[in-house]
C-alpha cells in the first residue's frame, strides 16, 4: 500500500518541468498567437478564437473547458495520469493569466516571424510537458472521451479532426483564410519541435550489411569504431544460401567511415541505412525512465 502511494508522487523535477513547459505555452499564446488570432489547434487554440469572437480571457476558457473534460474522463485515467493532468490544467490556467499582459506587447509586424517564434516556443513548452508523461488536458481529454463513444475512430485521427476544426473555425472568426493557413503551419511546426524535444536530438544511423566478408567486416568495426555489431541470420531467396546480416548502429560522424570500411573489405557489399531516433544502451547514452 506503501508503494502505491509513493507512485502516485510527483518528483519535484515533473513539476519544475511542469511549470516550466505551461509557462513557455502561455507566453506563445499571449504574446505571439492570441494577438494575431494564430489558433493552432486544440484547446487553446479555441481559446483564440472565442477570444477574437467574444473577449473571453484565455486562462477562463481553458480552465472552463478543461474541468468538465476531465469530470467526464475521470474513470478513464489511471490515478497517476488524473494528478498530472490536473495539475498540468491548474499550472497551464494559473500562466496564461500571469502572462496575460503580454498580448499589449508589440513584437514585430512579420507574421512569418511571429508564427515561427511562437510555435517554436509553443512546441518546446508541449515536448517538455509530454516528456515527462504530462498532459494539461485539452484535446487529449476530448480525444479520449469520442474514443470510447466511436471506437472505431483513433485517438490520432480524432486528435487531427479536432486541430482541423479549430483551425477552420480561426479563418472564419477573422474572416481571413490566410489566417487558418497560418495556423495550419503553425500546427506542423509545434509537431515537429514538440517531436524533437520528446525524441532527441542525438540521431544515430542503422546499418544493415550482407556481406560474404561478414566476420572480416565485423573485426575491422569492433578494431578500428570500437562499436559492437550483432550477426542476423539470413538466406538468400534466389541463391538458398545462408548468410550472416550484420546489424551495426553508430553515431552520425561515424557513418562515412563505416561506408569506407565496408567498402574497403567487399566493394560489393549490400549495405542498408537507417535513421535512428534514439539509440540506448551500451556505447550510447544509458537507459533511463525519464
Amino acid at each position: 500500500m506503501e508503494k502505491e502511494k509513493e507512485s502516485l508522487r510527483l518528483g519535484f523535477s515533473d513539476i519544475f518541468i511542469l511549470i516550466i513547459g505551461c509557462l513557455m505555452m502561455a507566453i506563445s499564446l499571449n504574446l505571439f498567437f492570441n494577438p494575431y488570432g494564430i489558433a493552432s489547434g486544440g484547446i487553446t487554440g479555441l481559446a483564440v478564437v472565442l477570444n477574437m469572437l467574444f473577449g473571453i480571457p484565455l486562462w477562463i476558457v481553458n480552465l472552463v473547458l478543461n474541468v468538465p473534460l476531465f469530470i467526464a474522463a475521470y474513470k478513464i485515467l489511471s490515478k497517476r495520469d488524473c494528478i498530472k493532468t490536473v495539475l498540468g490544467i491548474i499550472l497551464l490556467t494559473v500562466a496564461l493569466k500571469v502572462t496575460e499582459s503580454m498580448s499589449s506587447i508589440f513584437i514585430t509586424e512579420d507574421i512569418y516571424l511571429i508564427i515561427i517564434l511562437g510555435s517554436i516556443l509553443m512546441g518546446i513548452g508541449q515536448g517538455l510537458i509530454l516528456r515527462i508523461s504530462g498532459s494539461t488536458g485539452g484535446t487529449d481529454l476530448m480525444a479520449l472521451l469520442i474514443n470510447k463513444v466511436f471506437p472505431t475512430l483513433s485517438i490520432p485521427i480524432l486528435l487531427g479532426i479536432i486541430d482541423c476544426a479549430v483551425i477552420v473555425m480561426s479563418g472564419f472568426a477573422t474572416g481571413q483564410i490566410e489566417i487558418a493557413l497560418y495556423s495550419s503551419v503553425s500546427l506542423y511546426i509545434i509537431i515537429k519541435v514538440s517531436d524533437l524535444m520528446i525524441e532527441g536530438f542525438n540521431y544515430s544511423k542503422s546499418f544493415m550489411i550482407i556481406s560474404d566478408h561478414s566476420k572480416e567486416i565485423t573485426d575491422k568495426i569492433m578494431e578500428e569504431l570500437d562499436r559492437g555489431a550483432t550477426f542476423l541470420k539470413g538466406e538468400g531467396a534466389y541463391t538458398g544460401i545462408d548468410k550472416n546480416v550484420i546489424l551495426v548502429v553508430v553515431e552520425k560522424k561515424e557513418v562515412v567511415a563505416l561506408k569506407r570500411l565496408v567498402r574497403e573489405v567487399d566493394p560489393k557489399a549490400f549495405i542498408i541505412i537507417t535513421d535512428i531516433h534514439e539509440a540506448l544502451g551500451n556505447g550510447f547514452k544509458p537507459v533511463t525512465a525519464e
